[in-house]
């Protein structure tokens, strides 16, 4: 609240300049920058004092999500990035459940519905339908989607 002692007009017009963002994101974190450009955005925002309700993965994004992927070591790895943002500002980071099924990864409901013997899903990420994306429309003051 610093920012808004520092405001001019006081602490209701600072506390209106804030905003809750959503943010979408569509590319392959291996062929894309939208991944790393959407971590970009919401570091910066969170920085400002702004907040993230959601990170919603969909399509080829949901890779970032695959526990078994090594990145290499001279490379950003952008799964542990959004991983430590995730827990750091308690943003739910949601993988899309049509988009993980068709690309193998699972966590123990999925695989156990599937029968599968094995989970794939990292560490901080979650499984999630279409309606969660829907809701945090809903909710936030901006969605802001990062395609590839």
């Amino acid at each position: 609240m610093e920012f808004a002692r520092r405001h001019p007009h006081g602490w209701r017009e600072a506390y209106q300049l804030l905003m809750q963002f959503s943010l979408l994101i569509q590319g392959s974190p291996t062929a894309s920058q939208s991944p790393f450009s959407a971590y970009e955005f919401a570091s910066a925002a969170l920085a400002q004092g702004h907040s993230i309700q959601r990170a919603f993965f969909y399509q080829d994004a949901v890779l970032i999500g695959n526990k078994l992927v090594a990145t290499p070591q001279d490379e950003f790895d952008i799964q542990t990035a959004w991983q430590a943002l995730g827990k750091a500002h308690h943003i739910p980071l949601v993988l899309c459940v049509a988009s993980c099924l068709r690309r193998g990864i699972l966590d123990d409901r999925e695989a156990e519905r599937f029968e599968k013997s094995a989970t794939s899903i990292a560490e901080t990420f979650e499984i999630g339908g279409l309606g969660q994306l829907i809701d945090a429309s809903l909710e936030s003051a901006r969605l802001i989607t990062f395609r590839p």
